[in-house]
């Protein structure tokens, strides 16, 4: 009888670690910033041409940066839009294009940072002249 109860303490502790190490699901957060068009080479915008919101999702998965928009479903940022970062923690830097948003998909791109400090900018795809939209966030 006390062996069984041994056995049963350790099987419960065991099950209690197992527990206690699964991992926990991360929330992600999405920082946003704006591109501004320049219709005709007007910096100021105009009432055809909103300004552009996107966002650079954080969080979801550890070193990784999601660009997309800030609207309902992902939508509202450019397609075909280069994106360049630096990781001012590691030095680190590249550079990826949005996605084309076609098939119910909204333009994305994932750029694979690394943590750390991260500053990226938004260049212009083949959408026209737009000033560029910039971001600083910290990559977990």
């Amino acid at each position: 009888m006390r062996r069984a109860r041994t056995v049963v303490a350790a099987l419960f502790a065991a099950a209690i670690g197992l527990i206690a190490a699964a991992p926990t699901a991360a929330a992600s957060t999405i920082i946003p910033f704006q591109i501004n068009p320049a219709p005709l080479g007007n910096p100021n915008g105009s009432f055809d041409a909103p300004a552009i919101r996107c966002g650079a999702e954080v969080g979801k998965q550890r070193g990784v940066v999601t660009i997309t928009g800030t609207e309902r479903e992902r939508w509202g940022c450019l397609i075909y839009a280069d994106v360049r970062w630096l990781n001012l923690s590691t030095g680190a830097t590249g550079t990826a294009r949005m996605s084309n948003g076609l098939n119910g998909f909204p333009p994305e791109a994932q750029l694979r940072t690394g943590s750390g400090q991260v500053v990226l900018t938004m260049l212009q795809g083949i959408q026209g002249n737009v000033t560029p939209g910039f971001a600083t966030l910290s990559v977990p």
